[in-house]
């Protein structure tokens, strides 16, 4: 007999999440170790009438890629790739594998090439996520994922599902309660122009007037917990350090610290990892700038997971992802790449917007 809580999450990822309807082309894309829920979310998707494909994939080969590839490999973009990114009515990615470690020794540059190589297929697809492409990115637990997270399986399932609600009678309904509180939240920002963030090592400023705050409430990412928008790119000032490490394809970046003079990263550094660090930063042009700032809203998080689907959500604390900017803010920042970086805010920290503080020591100030 399944998991409950995989059925319950199944059901909410067609019926809420993706509002899957009779007709749509769905792809469900994994490894194959998420197989009870993508044969669930199959199976739900299956009763809705939609048109469902599914992507499976196997261990080991995207290493062997990125190890063995040419340069002429590398720059290629499979047409698949494109065909999903343009056609499919909603996509479904479940993330989760056999090794969280796999591509920590891969080559800086190689991972640089190829994230520049899908660059414009990236960006097509953050376009579509802000129009008319249903997509929702969500996370089956493995012991790669709960030993990332120093836990035990049955220990990281708890949390996994916990975060979701999916222990709850009925999650759809707790979400979307959580949706109307974090609408108030949004209300009051979108009618702000500026933002000041306080914390350790940080002393951030920017300009959001214009820009939409976007309610994150388990629509794209599940389980989910944000609010966030944009800045306009040129008006970044100041510095940020991020309390917790930076992950990206595994390898682990430790100590991040950016300076910005008008938008731009003109000083990185990092006490481990700075390679990888500047490499990311040079993507393409686009990279250095902040494609968005988030405050992160789920207080049932409050354990550093080395995921970012859940760190950051943590309640108490704050996220900049350099790179491309989703449309829906009102951002024009494009670039191959959107990485998130966490900072802590729960001991001193501070947010002002238009010079009044509703943010500090990570809680909010506002009903």
């Amino acid at each position: 007999m399944a998991d409950q809580r995989i059925v319950k999450l199944a059901k909410l990822l067609v019926n809420y999440s993706l509002k899957i309807k009779k007709g749509d082309y769905l792809l469900i894309e994994g490894y194959d170790i998420a197989y009870p829920l993508i044969k669930e979310v199959y199976r739900e998707a299956i009763r809705k009438g939609a048109h469902v494909e599914t992507y499976v994939s196997l261990p080991g080969l995207n290493e062997i890629f990125l190890k063995e590839a040419s340069d002429e490999q590398l720059k290629f973009v499979s047409p698949m790739q494109k065909f999903a990114v343009e056609k499919f009515d909603a996509i479904l990615s479940i993330w989760g594998g056999y090794n969280e470690k796999a591509l920590s020794n891969i080559d800086s540059e190689k991972i640089q090439k190829r994230r520049t190589a899908t660059r414009e297929i990236n960006i097509k697809f953050i376009n579509r996520a802000s129009e008319d492409l249903k997509w929702c990115g969500t996370l089956f637990p493995t012991h790669a994922s709960a030993q990332e997270a120093n836990m035990g399986l049955e220990e990281y399932e708890d949390f996994v599902y916990g975060a979701g609600l999916l222990d709850k009678d009925d999650p759809i309904k707790e979400w979307m309660e959580i949706s109307k509180k974090q609408e108030k939240i949004c209300e009051y920002l979108n009618s702000k122009k500026t933002l000041h963030i306080i914390s350790k090592d940080t002393d951030l400023k920017m300009s959001i007037e214009g820009r939409r705050w976007i309610n994150c409430d388990g629509r794209e990412n599940f389980p989910d917990g944000e609010v966030f928008t944009t800045p306009i790119e040129n008006t970044v000032e100041g510095y940020i350090r991020f309390s917790y490490p930076g992950i990206f394809v595994g390898k682990e970046i430790e100590d991040i610290r950016l300076e910005f003079k008008e938008g731009k990263v003109v000083k990185a550094t990092a006490a481990k990892g700075e390679d990888l660090l500047h490499a990311l930063l040079d993507t393409d042009e686009g990279a250095r700038y902040l494609g968005e700032i988030a405050i992160g809203t789920n207080y049932g998080i409050q354990k550093f997971t080395k995921n970012m689907l859940f760190d950051e959500k943590m309640g108490g604390t704050v996220h900049a992802a350099i790179g491309a900017a989703p449309k829906e803010t009102g951002g024009n920042n494009e670039s191959g790449i959107h990485w998130d970086m966490l900072c802590d805010m729960k001991n001193g920290g501070r947010i002002y917007a238009d010079g009044e503080l509703f943010y500090k020591d990570g809680k909010f100030l506002i009903d």
